[in-house]
């Protein structure tokens, strides 16, 4: 077991607010996964916390079309973030406090999307090159709520501008709760391997927690990142793609947790379409068709569906007609599927 005097971190800051997460297992925020429906399946195994995929302020503000869907958290939900970005203060303010007032539990910024479309709008990792400015922002949002504020960053923007330490010992003192770290920069994208070691620096920079993110798709990575980086805990995102159980896996390992039933066979299937089937109330039929291939097709892989069966899946134009795939497609699980 590693680091078990992480477990049940609770820490104070100005404000009398806590961050309150047992396991330090998360769940990364992604871009069209990390909806509800997909936080939920992965709460239900276990997890110390799931962050919502970002929601722009902007797009918030203006009631822009899919907004409210990436904030949504479902009533009495705890252990959930929204992740928020932008680039302007009183936006990245006043979607807080409209976050806040929904219940979230925690809000987080984002400075570590890589996309073009978010830096070249000055948001995202693009905020790793005016700290001056994104200390504003931060600032702006923890003085908005009373609720724990965190920041994700990556280590900078290139190889030459590795300014996570400097940001964080100033987001520590602008009142963050708690820092993730990506280990890699923002010109990287998610090319190469995580830089775990990198991730130390930040960590002996300040006294709040640090997490650990990028290549972590498993106990064997998530032991070696904790080992390289002396970080707190770990974030998980792309590793559980088709293994929502992994997160749970993950703290049994490390910090002593229940072992997750990870279902198989005709249990593995009735969660899948019972996913779907979220996936599709949640969202409508039309929409919810196409958000769900790629969960489906991810699903698919993790239990090695035949080229042929999974395009049928995939093309199939009623739900009706995709469940009955589904149960064909999903038969030859006969054995535990975690790696």
């Amino acid at each position: 077991m590693l680091s078990d005097h992480v477990t049940g971190f609770k820490l104070n800051t100005m404000k009398t607010v806590e961050l309150k997460m047992d396991i330090p297992v998360m769940l990364a925020p992604m871009a069209g996964i990390t909806d509800l429906p997909f936080r939920e399946l992965v709460a239900t195994f276990g997890a110390g916390m799931v962050v919502s995929e970002m929601v722009a302020s902007h797009d918030m503000l203006n009631h822009r079309q899919g907004s409210w869907e990436k904030t949504q958290l479902g009533l009495g939900k705890t252990g959930t973030a929204v992740q928020l970005a932008g680039r302007e203060t009183a936006p990245m303010a006043e979607a807080a406090r409209i976050i806040a007032g929904q219940g979230a539990s925690v809000i987080d910024i984002n400075m570590g999307c890589p996309a073009k479309k978010v830096t070249q709008g000055y948001s995202g990792s693009a905020l790793m090159r005016d700290p001056d400015h994104a200390l504003s922002l931060i600032d702006a949002v923890v003085s908005s709520v009373d609720i724990p504020v965190t920041l994700k960053m990556r280590l900078g923007w290139d190889e030459r501008h590795m300014n996570a330490s400097e940001i964080a010992v100033r987001a520590e003192a602008a009142g963050i709760h708690q820092l993730v770290i990506h280990g890699r920069t923002r010109c990287q994208f998610y090319n190469g391997r995580a830089n775990w070691a990198a991730i130390k620096k930040v960590k002996e920079a300040v006294k709040i927690p640090v997490i650990a993110n990028g290549d972590i798709v498993d106990a064997k990575t998530a032991c070696e990142a904790l080992s390289l980086s002396g970080a707190d805990g770990v974030m998980i995102g792309r590793g559980a793609q088709g293994r929502p159980w992994v997160l749970a896996e993950v703290a049994h390992s490390i910090y002593g947790t229940p072992a997750p039933t990870v279902p198989t066979g005709d249990a593995f299937v009735d969660m899948v379409i019972a996913y779907y089937e979220e996936i599709l109330r949640f969202y409508g039929a039309t929409t919810g068709l196409r958000v769900s291939r790629k969960h489906l097709g991810w699903f698919m892989d993790t239990v090695k569906t035949s080229t042929e069966m999974r395009r049928a899946v995939l093309t199939a134009k009623a739900p009706s007609e995709t469940i009955d795939l589904l149960r064909r497609a999903l038969q030859p699980m006969d054995e535990k599927l975690a790696a």
